[in-house]
């Protein structure tokens, strides 16, 4: 691992750092703030999923989420969104390839060999921050927006136990439905595949979430029809889920949206965390 950056901020230090991951066969950034607590002792996790066209450093210097975490005394990581380099596969469309993993392992050509996000996420680097800082990780909760909130849905649903709650902004809700899914979900993993094990409103039916939920979306999202928020809305009231979803008028898809609702959200997961 390699340390690129630390710079203090809030009585803490905001890093940002590489490492070569064997899941992704690639060098990997993220950046990690840690609170002033941790210099005597480890700290509660929230993970920072970002959406698509994001590296760590967009969430990392627009979501506001420092100070927070400082208030809260808790470690917040943002991992990058996908492998990248000369060698791993691209595609000249946003929302496909480098910076568009959708948090999920690839299975078909030329996507498979580095586009193994989902793995790299719950295994590879979460191994890397047990390893490296002090941080306690029998307490972790997660976060995420657009893209990055369908793999914070996701990946808290998939691995039970792990995360002691979840929240997401504008968060793509149900993928199978929706052009911004079947399209990723056609290239990475075959059209044939069973594609339900990521989808959050799916998995809200089959299985539910054992901790507390939170959903903001703004009424003037500008890809609100591809988010289908209130399909996992539905899923939760079915299901009777201990969730929140809210909608917000007048707000979009940007980060001045996610820089409104940090404080709320660190709040809700430092309840989870310290409960």
């Amino acid at each position: 691992m390699d340390t690129k950056s630390e710079n203090r901020s809030f009585g803490g230090t905001q890093g940002v750092y590489t490492h070569a991951s064997k899941t992704t066969g690639t060098d990997m950034t993220f950046a990690l703030f840690l609170p002033e607590e941790a210099a005597t002792g480890p700290v509660p996790l929230l993970w920072f999923l970002s959406g698509l066209t994001c590296t760590h450093e967009n969430a990392m210097t627009k979501a506001g989420a420092q100070q927070w975490c400082a208030a809260q005394g808790l470690g917040l990581v943002f991992p990058d969104t996908s492998p990248r380099g000369e060698d791993v596969a691209n595609d000249e469309a946003y929302d496909m390839g480098q910076g568009a993993g959708f948090y999920i392992d690839a299975t078909q050509d030329p996507w498979s060999p580095h586009f193994r996000m989902e793995t790299y996420i719950t295994k590879d680097l979460t191994d890397l921050l047990a390893a490296e800082f002090p941080l306690d990780m029998d307490r972790q909760a997660i976060t995420g927006h657009s893209m990055g909130g369908h793999g914070a849905l996701t990946l808290a649903m998939k691995n039970p136990g792990r995360f002691r709650s979840v929240s997401a902004f504008s968060p793509i809700c149900h993928p199978t439905a929706s052009d911004w899914g079947r399209k990723q979900f056609t290239g990475y993993l075959g059209k044939d595949a069973d594609w339900t094990g990521h989808d959050a409103t799916l998995l809200m039916k089959d299985r539910g979430f054992e901790g507390p939920v939170l959903v903001d979306q703004g009424t003037d999202d500008q890809f609100y029809d591809l988010l289908n928020t209130g399909d996992f809305a539905a899923a939760c009231a079915a299901r009777r889920q201990d969730a929140t979803v809210r909608l917000h008028k007048g707000y979009d898809h940007s980060y001045f949206f996610i820089s409104t609702f940090m404080e709320e959200h660190v709040d809700f997961h430092a309840q989870a965390l310290y409960a």
